[in-house]
């Protein structure tokens, strides 16, 4: 049940029947956390999803707070199938991934909505990433650790896409302006550069940033930490942790931060399935990953050096 007394944050995730197991660790953890001065709007962005799944997540979310949040499921088939878009696919990207860039227009009624990827931990109170003032720009977000940390791949965002690798942002939890998004027609701007320039290192997460590059907030790198060891950073200040690529404790042993996944993965309704999916998880998978993750550091630095990437082509147009 709503309360209208609250203030509302509408938060926004997208899965698919895949994802679910981590989409529910992910909830419980944020339900946990968060203050009791808010309501909180939960919505599935998804294009199919088994109903059993639904009532699962629904179960969370009214025994978490029976009063203090909703949650609606809200399929984007249509939205996706009329777009003109060349929604650009490979690993374990799924075509939700795109999802987030039709939310502003497709809630008008919001101007300012979080969006968060599935495979994350959230320590701390949400609310406090939400009210985290970004201006006039059109997206609050963290640093891509990735690109931080890899010098092959911060190689890449400098010369493939022209974005300082302190800038690139990671697209995994974000605080979208969303009334400042519609205004600049970032949707419809992506649509076009997807058409048009095939960013095949992270995709969704390259295009986005070159469009609000400039327009970015850069938070707390607390709001968004990669699940490895960084010597830079303090982990006092971790409030929501990532897991992604090869760092995740659903697929391997002895990943960083691994005691807070399953110490939420233990309180939810698919906790045995996610043991299971451990289980499954072949040395030949593992195997699958490092050949994949080789796959993305080769597809770097062929972008990096190749004379028609996006980066040279503005130059020249300039």
């Amino acid at each position: 049940m709503e309360n209208n007394t609250k203030k509302v944050i509408p938060i926004f995730f997208a899965t698919d029947n895949n994802y679910v197991p981590f989409l529910a660790v992910a909830l419980t953890s944020l339900l946990d956390n968060a203050s009791n001065d808010y309501f909180y709007k939960i919505y599935i962005l998804t294009t199919s999803l088994k109903k059993e799944y639904i009532e699962q997540l629904k179960l969370i979310c009214r025994d978490a707070r029976p009063d203090g949040v909703s949650i609606d499921f809200v399929s984007l088939t249509e939205e996706m199938d009329k777009s003109s878009g060349n929604f650009h696919l490979r690993d374990y990207y799924s075509k939700e991934t795109y999802c987030r860039v039709f939310i502003p227009r497709v809630f008008p009624q919001y101007d300012k909505v979080i969006y968060l990827d599935c495979d994350i931990v959230v320590k701390g109170d949400i609310s406090e990433f939400y009210n985290i003032d970004i201006g006039d720009n059109i997206l609050g977000a963290a640093s891509e650790e990735v690109m931080m940390e890899y010098d092959v791949f911060g190689d890449y965002v400098e010369k493939a896409l022209g974005i300082p690798r302190e800038k690139y942002f990671s697209a995994g939890v974000l605080l979208i302006y969303a009334k400042k998004y519609r205004e600049d027609d970032i949707e419809t701007k992506f649509i076009d550069l997807m058409n048009t320039y095939t960013f095949r290192v992270t995709q969704d997460e390259d295009y986005l940033n070159v469009l609000c590059y400039g327009k970015v907030k850069m938070v707390d790198l607390g709001w968004n930490k990669s699940s490895f060891k960084s010597d830079k950073f303090d982990d006092k200040n971790l409030k929501l942790i990532h897991y992604k690529i090869n760092w995740k404790p659903w697929h391997y042993d002895n990943v960083y931060y691994e005691e807070h996944f399953w110490n939420y993965a233990q309180k939810t309704f698919l906790y045995d399935a996610i043991l299971k999916i451990k289980a499954d998880y072949t040395e030949d998978l593992h195997e699958r990953d490092r050949l994949a993750f080789e796959n993305l550091v080769k597809m770097a630095i062929e972008d990096s050096n190749d004379p028609n990437n996006y980066c040279n082509s503005q130059k020249m147009k300039a």
